[in-house]
């Protein structure tokens, strides 16, 4: 038995999220499928982080054990194949020690938020981006975010669904970049709880816009009550990075 590490890149639009689902294709489902395919096993597949339905990943991370003797650029060319035509690919393949683990191994992960700010509507990017249309303030957003970098009770800003034990985290960094018509904002952290970015992003944006004030976003961190949040933004602009290990 061979402990295989991937490198995982996906569309998150035609799939309910990364997990398994019983009411719905996954990212988890196609590859292991691929898996399946190529090897004749029923793998499991364990990620980095798992992502709800519509969101993106640029190197998401995961593993199998799979008992089928194959070189890693082999496996990752034959399952390529087999993934065909859903939109995700293995960037990479390698073989990792048996205690390697995905989720429980990792030490930090990435995100970004892409939002574009123009009035006309989006083309290439519909589905790939957050567009909204109002002018936003990236000066007043990034204010806003410095606030919550850190460790706080993040209760607010998580979803009823969280299966975390704690809201406690500490987030590592919450950047506002502005180029041009994209602000895109960039979270780190060990880990996050279920619907944080979005749910921080979403109140980023009312500040940009002018609904909020900055002390509007400390407020609602500091009420740690999701009734206290203003707004979850859509998963279409979100996107898992990196998972970080030591």
């Amino acid at each position: 038995m061979t402990r295989y590490a991937f490198t995982v890149e996906f569309d998150g639009r035609p799939f309910m999220g990364w997990q398994r689902q019983a009411h719905g294709p996954s990212v988890q489902q196609a590859i292991e499928e691929a898996i399946a395919g190529v090897t004749g096993e029923q793998a499991v597949l364990h990620c980095a982080g798992r992502t709800d339905a519509g969101v993106h990943g640029y190197a998401m991370r995961a593993h199998a054990d799979i008992d089928k003797d194959m070189t890693t650029f082999r496996l990752m060319e034959a399952l390529n194949a087999h993934l065909r035509p859903n939109p995700v690919a293995i960037l990479a393949c390698e073989v990792v020690a048996d205690d390697w683990h995905a989720r429980f191994s990792c030490v930090g992960r990435e995100y970004v938020y892409r939002i574009v700010n123009r009035r006309a509507p989006l083309t290439f990017e519909k589905g790939l981006a957050w567009q909204i249309p109002q002018e936003l303030n990236a000066e007043a957003m990034a204010q806003a975010a410095a606030l919550l970098v850190g460790k706080h009770d993040f209760t607010t800003f998580r979803s009823v669904h969280c299966q975390a034990e704690s809201p406690v985290k500490s987030l590592d960094r919450l950047d506002v970049v502005r180029e041009e018509d994209r602000i895109n904002i960039h979270a780190a952290a060990r880990s996050f709880l279920h619907h944080q970015v979005r749910s921080m992003v979403g109140c980023l944006a009312l500040v940009g816009m002018g609904r909020w004030s900055v002390e509007d976003m400390g407020a609602a961190l500091k009420a740690t009550d999701r009734n206290a949040l203003g707004l979850n933004a859509p998963p279409d602009g979100l996107y898992f990075v990196r998972a970080l290990y030591s």
